[in-house]
């Protein structure tokens, strides 16, 4: 599905005897939430700096880099709100972050001048994001929902008036894509359904449209090149699979790019076109190349073996590049590459130092059978000492979504759970993303049915192995997660001995007509896949909502919950709660009054991650 409705969590890891038969230590969430996370990575106009964000301080704060120097500075010093950093103006340097109000996902663009932080999107309601600079660099595109609540306008600031008009109306529920070097084009698009999207190039002189998308099927803008002579998307309007495409602006031929085995996901050229990167999804995990275009040459990077690449940007001088790099186990850093002098350098150091990297582990993408024949992905997270003599208890960990995918990568809940004695088992189900459309679409209007048997089948598999005590599997996830872990403790009420239930729905026809505002742009695509609730399929959706039928629940539950959680709404919760304890089941509610969907605080991390471990010592292990 497209960004906006992606909905995303978090999992990982546990203990091991090394070669020596030493036992690995176990950590306190203290010790392994000391890790940080950080984000971005934005270059200053002469690349002498970064601009990145990081939770260190225990909430995300936004930092600057001296690259000359090493020297890092704080900028901002919230200690309530989570500010994430988002550009330098390459006119005066300044510095632009973003930030919400507890986790209700309104963010305002901020503009850091003369030591104060000035709101460029003020209203309680608003929503905006900065989308680029203009060809001279004075002003600022962003867009922002402020007219009308469910569409988001194309405005440009200026930043040395701050003075603030609109670009392009916006009544359709279009996404945009690029806006063009030269200011005249801007590329949006709209979706149809889960499977098509219509792409458009838009004149913003003239106010006329080309369409780019000449088939059905989904297509995602990845810019402009630096003349403005190419567009280029990504499509699989004739495969299973997302490849990168070139539309000529002056005579509309396309042309292909380059395509992979694979979803091709991303694609940018550098400031002068000198370079172009690639990134495909590769059986979940990220892979990605530097082309040089002149020879098709590719950058190696020296240092970064072991290492899973998530993204990279070039500095305007195309002699910098601003890497963030990780693996499953161990948390992502942001690097820097010098493509002049090849040196390497490590910006954040994100992995606790108190914590032993051997003591973690890394995923492993296996598969299984589920109950039709149908092949299932998914991760498995084993503790180092899980042996047939000291068999281990284990999760089914099912992402959100719909349309999500578990991927090799590091999550401290995981981790946490796995170096406490937990396998966990990371199941793709049938209606992930990252494995072609037809694996994609085969939960339409089948969710919590035929995807929860895949997650069903994921506990039979856990079974099998002889280092699993087959009487000690619960399931865990979030979000949609979450409503199939309700979904399994409901409709299948013998199968899983314990569920935890991260801010899950569990009354779909409530939440597909409460969804935020800002989400039109997918409404139709998200009532064409999972159902109108304002039509004949409020029955199935009713008949899939365990909250309706939590009179089945036997085993424990765990449900957690922010309190501002617009996707989610905290009824939700409340009232899944209620009935499940009513029907004689036990439950644990934790609800965070100042969070979101998703606990981006340490601390709210901190206490639902212990509280989770405290509850499957007490009913699972």
């Amino acid at each position: 599905m497209k960004s906006s409705l992606k909905l995303f969590l978090t999992l990982l890891i546990f203990v091991s005897c090394d070669q020596t038969g030493t036992e690995p230590q176990r950590y306190s969430i203290e010790t392994l939430m000391s890790n940080n996370r950080s984000s971005g990575g934005y270059f200053s106009k002469d690349g002498s700096k970064l601009l990145y964000s990081s939770d260190k301080s225990g909430i995300f704060n936004v930092y600057e880099v001296d690259l000359n120097t090493d020297k890092e500075t704080q900028v901002t010093s919230s200690t309530e709100e989570s500010y994430f950093a988002q550009d330098y103006s390459p006119l005066t340097g300044e510095i632009f972050y973003s930030a919400d109000k507890g986790g209700n996902e309104n963010s305002h663009l901020y503009l850091i001048r003369d030591g104060k932080s000035v709101d460029l999107t003020p209203g309680e309601k608003t929503k905006a994001s900065l989308l680029g600079w203009t060809q001279n660099e004075k002003q600022m595109y962003f867009q922002s929902n402020a007219r009308n609540p469910k569409y988001f306008d194309l405005y440009k600031v200026d930043i040395k008036t701050l003075e603030t008009v609109m670009v392009f109306k916006n009544d359709k529920a279009y996404s945009y894509n690029s806006i063009s070097n030269n200011d005249m084009y801007l590329v949006f698009d709209l979706s149809l359904s889960r499977g098509v999207d219509k792409m458009f190039l838009y004149n913003m002189a003239t106010k006329q449209r080309v369409e780019i998308s000449n088939q059905k099927a989904n297509y995602w803008g990845q810019g402009f090149d630096k003349d403005d002579n190419n567009y280029y998307y990504t499509t699989n309007f004739d495969g299973e699979f997302h490849y990168l495409m070139s539309y000529n602006i002056e005579t509309g031929k396309r042309a292909l790019v380059y395509k992979a085995d694979w979803d091709v996901v991303n694609s940018s050229l550098s400031k002068n076109d000198t370079y172009r990167v690639i990134t495909v999804n590769e059986d979940a995990q990220n892979k990605i190349m530097v082309k040089h275009n002149k020879d098709n040459s590719l950058i190696k990077f020296k240092g970064l073996d072991k290492m899973n690449i998530n993204s990279i940007t070039f500095s305007d001088d195309e002699k910098m590049m601003r890497l963030t790099a990780g693996s499953s186990g161990s948390p992502g850093d942001i690097y820097t590459y010098n493509i002049l002098t090849d040196e390497l350098k490590k910006i954040t150091s994100n992995l606790n130092s108190k914590v032993n990297p051997s003591d973690l582990v890394s995923g492993e993408v296996i598969r299984y059978k589920s109950f039709d024949g149908l092949e299932i992905p998914a991760i498995l997270y084993k503790p180092h000492s899980a042996k047939r003599e000291a068999k281990v208890p284990a999760l089914v960990w099912v992402h959100g979504g719909p349309g999500g995918q578990s991927r090799i990568g590091y999550r401290s809940l995981v981790q946490y759970l796995v170096n406490h004695g937990y396998a966990v088992l990371a199941v793709n189900n049938r209606g992930s993303g990252g494995y072609g459309k037809t694996f994609y679409s085969l939960d339409d209007k089948n969710h919590g049915e035929n995807d929860l048997q895949d997650c069903v089948w994921g506990k039979h598999w856990l079974e099998k192995q002889d280092y699993i005590d087959s009487e000690k599997i619960g399931i865990i996830g979030g979000s949609y997660g979450g409503f199939m872990t309700m979904a399994a403790m409901t409709f299948e009420p013998d199968v899983f001995k314990v569920g935890v239930n991260i801010y899950g729905v569990t009354n779909w026809i409530r939440t597909l007509r409460s969804i935020p505002p800002y989400w039109e742009a997918s409404r139709n695509q998200l009532y064409k896949e999972m159902g109108d609730p304002y039509s004949k399929d409020s029955i199935r959706l009713y008949n899939i909502s365990p909250l309706f039928h939590a009179k089945n629940i036997k085993n424990p539950v765990m449900v957690l919950q922010g309190a501002n959680d617009p996707r989610v709404l905290q009824i939700e919760s409340d009232e899944i709660v209620q009935a499940a304890r009513e029907s004689g089941a036990y439950v644990e509610y934790l609800l965070f009054d100042d969070a979101g969907h998703g606990f981006v605080k340490k601390q709210q991390q901190i206490e639902g991650n212990e509280k989770i471990l405290t509850f499957l010592n007490n009913y699972l292990k």
